[in-house]
């Protein structure tokens, strides 16, 4: 018989899944910081630095007390690596010896890839800098030079960016810190703690550990939401483990949702029933959150679970900009309540709100006005400017 649960149980679930339950006012240690990350699994980077980098802004949102200096005391103290899973991101090291398998899978992919794209000295290039790397030490992009008479646009790569960066997607090189956001590169036997580096999982192994550690973290979810976690495995991978190990062998349950159009059904974690029952309450403040937060990440689970149509709008031309060029979700309790545009000018030393777009049945209280007000009050704390500006008009999004 399957389990029913409501929207606002899967809604309540999700936060507290990740890690939007916990109490934003209490301080952390490295150990719950580390602890964090792993409940997360992991936090994606982004280099746009708005009012604070995506990664930040993740963890600030569940923890008032968190700053940048703490992760990056844990990934330089090698608990996290670096690398890829929808994008670049931060993960506890424990995991490595699963990406071992992502490097195998994609390494003859980004090979033929990266030979079409730099041609067909690339291979030597590759070879040429991991010796160098191996007797000289760490290397950053910028100490290359660049090719004699090669002229780059700020976004592309010359060839010995690539070459590092190909090393980096296929587990050769590691990133043991940034300097200035920009990566710098050693060889993965000097970053990766030698027992992780060293440790060999199963391709089974592999495959029951990226699909059950993805559902824990879901709570419930389809063959593509498990697949698209972690990005390790194929949606037929995914298929293939729920048919092996589904309900006759007590791997998962499935559950119904009462959604509003017409119900849809899941595969859940075999515990869904105890977690529905022991879920704690969710703070009442309103937290603006990155694009790239967990909860906020895939844009369809988002749009049927809270009601909220969202895209990040930095690639889109400003004249056909819908709200504006990094907009962040507003989330009050369980539901996404609106967006907002605020920018952290460091030249002026202030955070400005230029503009709100409530959701159409949001109203704008004191009180919530109140709650936003020391929402961006603990924002510009964390981006270390001195005080905040309004300069806003606060409208509803149309119907």
């Amino acid at each position: 018989m399957n389990l029913h649960i409501t929207n606002s149980q899967a809604r309540n679930l999700i936060l507290h899944l990740q890690g939007l339950t916990h109490a934003p006012h209490k301080a952390h240690g490295d150990g719950e910081l580390e602890a964090l990350v792993e409940q997360l699994g992991f936090v994606q980077q982004d280099s746009i630095r708005w009012v604070e980098r995506a990664h930040h802004m993740t963890l600030f949102a569940r923890n008032q007390t968190y700053r940048p200096k703490h992760l990056e005391k844990l990934h330089e103290s090698g608990v996290l690596f670096e690398n890829w899973t929808h994008d670049a991101s931060l993960i506890p090291s424990k995991y490595w010896p699963y990406w071992k398998h992502k490097f195998v899978r994609y390494e003859a992919r980004l090979r033929k890839k990266f030979t079409q794209w730099q041609g067909k000295g690339f291979e030597k290039h590759v070879e040429a800098l991991r010796h160098r790397i191996e007797n000289d030490g760490v290397l950053r992009a910028r100490d290359l030079e660049k090719p004699k008479g090669q002229k780059l646009k700020m976004w592309e790569w010359h060839d010995g960016k690539a070459a590092m960066e190909f090393m980096w997607r296929t587990g050769q090189l590691s990133v043991p810190r940034r300097e200035g956001f920009q990566k710098v590169y050693d060889l993965s036997e000097r970053v990766i703690p030698k027992e992780h580096f060293e440790r060999e999982v199963s391709h089974e192994e592999f495959v029951e550990w990226a699909c059950r550690s993805a559902l824990e973290r879901l709570g419930f979810g389809t063959a593509s939401d498990i697949a698209k976690y972690w990005d390790l495995l194929s949606i037929a991978e995914v298929r293939e483990w729920l048919a092996d190990h589904g309900e006759q062998e007590t791997r998962t349950i499935t559950v119904q949702l009462n959604d509003k159009s017409a119900p849809r059904e899941f595969v859940a974690r075999l515990d869904i029933e105890d977690v529905l029952d022991g879920l704690p309450k969710i703070p009442s403040r309103v937290r603006a959150l990155s694009p790239f937060d967990p909860v906020i990440r895939d844009r369809k689970r988002l749009s049927w679970l809270f009601g909220f149509d969202y895209t990040i709008e930095i690639y889109v031309p400003p004249e056909k900009r819908q709200y504006g060029y990094y907009v962040f979700p507003l989330l009050e309790k369980d539901k996404v309540i609106g967006r907002i545009d605020c920018q952290a000018r460091r030249s002026d030393d202030c955070l400005h709100v230029t503009q709100i777009w409530l959701e159409p049945k949001v109203r704008w209280s004191v009180a919530k006005k109140d709650k936003l007000q020391a929402e961006l009050a603990r924002q510009a704390r964390h981006c270390e400017v001195r005080s905040l500006v309004w300069d806003l008009n606060c409208n509803h999004r149309p119907n």
